[in-house]
């Protein structure tokens, strides 16, 4: 027998939002001027035209293959998932305007809304669920979220050895997708909102392979949004979608996304008017544009870190990858280097993240459960001696004998600084570093290969449980690219998630937690926050902690 969850309003009076998160590295194409013009033509809403710049060109925007968080933001203005978010950072209905869970926790039936269409006029149908979850369990996809968000399915191991109908989703009728689990899952409901879980259309990606996320013509998505243009190196233009079930709240007649990775260029862009919003703002303006009402600050639940290649000597080492985490003065990097921008990390998961009980704070408990905090942020000097004393323990006492080694980084906001701050600090240790600066397209490919010794990481989260940045490090994550394994970790790990016991669920991921920190699986530097500048005439939009902005409800004053 089912319980019936809350059900959720068909419609809100506001309007809904959508909710984000490697493929082929390719740009995409632009349409002829002829169809850029009808395309517009057909979906002017006599709304408001919006430029931003949010990043470079992505490495890819299929929403089963992207990681990255530029790419994320374009998506959820093109994709809806089955549960999304509110501006207050509410699950709210998205494709599914209700759904029931069964008693024994393991069976989720979601209920789809009618009349639900793709941008291209074709109907949608909760068999495209069903083909999208299996194309991101499939092996051949090497879908980077694939093991975080659907191992807890019933049948998912089957399915990532190549079994794809042995994942546990159904069609019973065009309106109802079921879901079953192998154990209860506390945080499911949170999972189902990330931007891979988003549906793409059988008929186009089975056509064009990993092309059909390259041009408007195939870029068929059941969002507020749709894509018109992609001029690769200059930007990728979306427009109303007409077929979206909402399109009524939305008040953008195009999104213009400007593809720049020059902090500089953007800036100027913003200046002469060309984009009314950039996320990319020039750290030595930073200062100066404190107080400017154009200025914002907003906090995100994120973690920005070094990624040490655990595969390589001498990182194979963890009294080694601890020395060099330990010799890392935090309070420097996070309130003189980033000039208060961002709050040095003291932990891995750090604040925002919810606990057990209603109001908690997992860092709060790791800090209680540990009597203090990894990092001694006030007592750096501390630290640098227990380093010393590790890496000697280690076999490199001064450093002697310890290889030159380098550290890959993509050069955006702080990175460029950060990397020559660490290669100061590691002089400490007696250790040489070379600084390896790549673009973005190159950077991520590049480190999910694992082709590097040291990189810059960081992680935001998709949805507010700390699984979600620690099963990271677990060892059949895709996302886990500096290869730390560790079978007491992955147990604890799967413990975590397959409990519907709450209390066990989050006792497990601090036990995890704190092995991890132990064997410096990897180090923490700063809780970063968003920094950007957007237009004050510019009204309606806004910033969630998972680092997406939401502009489809814009408006102009």
């Amino acid at each position: 027998m089912k319980k019936t969850a809350i059900v959720l309003a068909a419609v809100l009076v506001s309007g809904l939002v959508l909710s984000a998160c490697g493929g082929s590295g390719k740009s995409g194409t632009t349409q002829s001027g002829t169809e850029k013009t009808e395309a517009a033509a057909n979906t002017s809403t006599g709304g408001i035209d919006l430029a931003v710049q949010i990043g470079p060109d992505p490495e890819t925007i299929d929403p089963a293959l992207n990681s990255a968080i530029d790419a994320s933001n374009m998506i959820l203005h093109a994709f809806e998932t089955l549960l999304t978010f509110d501006e207050k950072n509410n699950i709210v209905p998205g494709q599914a305007e209700s759904y029931d869970v069964s008693d024994d926790g393991l069976t989720y039936t979601f209920h789809l809304r009618d009349g639900l269409k793709w941008s291209d006029g074709s109907d949608f149908t909760a068999e495209d669920f069903v083909y999208s979850w299996k194309r991101m369990a499939d092996p051949a996809t090497a879908a980077p979220y694939a093991a975080d968000m659907l191992s807890m399915i019933k049948g998912y191991d089957e399915a990532a050895a190549g079994n794809i109908d042995a994942l546990a989703v159904s069609a019973p009728d065009a309106k109802t997708f079921v879901v079953e689990l192998s154990g209860p899952c506390v945080y499911f409901d949170k999972i189902i909102t990330h931007a891979s879980m988003a549906p793409v259309k059988k008929d186009v990606v089975e056509a064009k392979g990993d092309q059909w996320s390259l041009t408007p013509e195939t870029y068929i998505s059941n969002g507020p949004l749709k894509m018109i243009e992609w001029v690769p190196g200059s930007h990728i233009t979306f427009a109303k979608n007409e077929n979206y079930w909402n399109a009524d709240k939305v008040t953008l007649n195009t999104l213009k996304f400007v593809l720049m990775e020059d902090s500089n260029a953007a800036y100027s862009a913003y200046q002469t008017g060309e984009v009314q919003m950039i996320r990319d703002v020039p750290t030595d303006e930073i200062q100066s544009l404190k107080d400017s009402p154009d200025f914002h600050l907003e906090p995100r639940m994120a973690t920005s870190y070094t990624i040490f290649n655990t595969q390589k000597e001498p990182f194979t080492n963890a009294k080694v990858r601890r020395a060099l985490s330990l010799a890392v003065d935090r309070g420097y990097i996070a309130d003189t280097l980033m000039m208060g921008t961002a709050l040095p990390a003291a932990n891995f998961v750090g604040p925002g993240i919810s606990d057990e009980k209603e109001g908690s704070s997992f860092e709060e408990v790791s800090r209680t459960n540990n009597g203090g905090d990894y990092f001694s942020v006030d007592k750096y000097e501390a630290d640098l001696e227990k380093a010393k004393a590790l890496l000697a323990e280690a076999g490199y006492p001064n450093g002697e004998g310890f290889p030159v080694i380098e550290y890959m980084t993509n050069d955006a906001g702080y990175n460029k600084p950060v990397a020559e701050y660490l290669q100061n600090a590691w002089s400490e240790l007696g250790i040489r570093m070379d600084i390896k600066i790549v673009e973005w397209s190159t950077f991520t490919p590049t480190r999910r290969a694992g082709d590097f010794e040291i990189c810059r990481g960081g992680w935001v989260y998709g949805y507010d449980d700390p699984s979600n940045m620690l099963n990271l490090f677990s060892t059949e994550s895709g996302n886990n690219d500096g290869k730390y394994s560790s079978a007491e970790v992955d147990k604890l790990l799967a413990e975590a998630r397959n409990t519907a016991d709450k209390a066990e669920h989050y006792d497990k991921l601090h036990q995890a937690e704190k092995i991890m920190m132990e064997d410096a699986a990897v180090s923490p530097l700063v809780y970063s926050s968003d920094y950007y500048l957007q237009k004050p005439e510019v009204k309606g939009t806004w910033h969630s902690p998972y680092g997406y902005w939401y502009f489809m409800y814009a408006t102009m004053e």
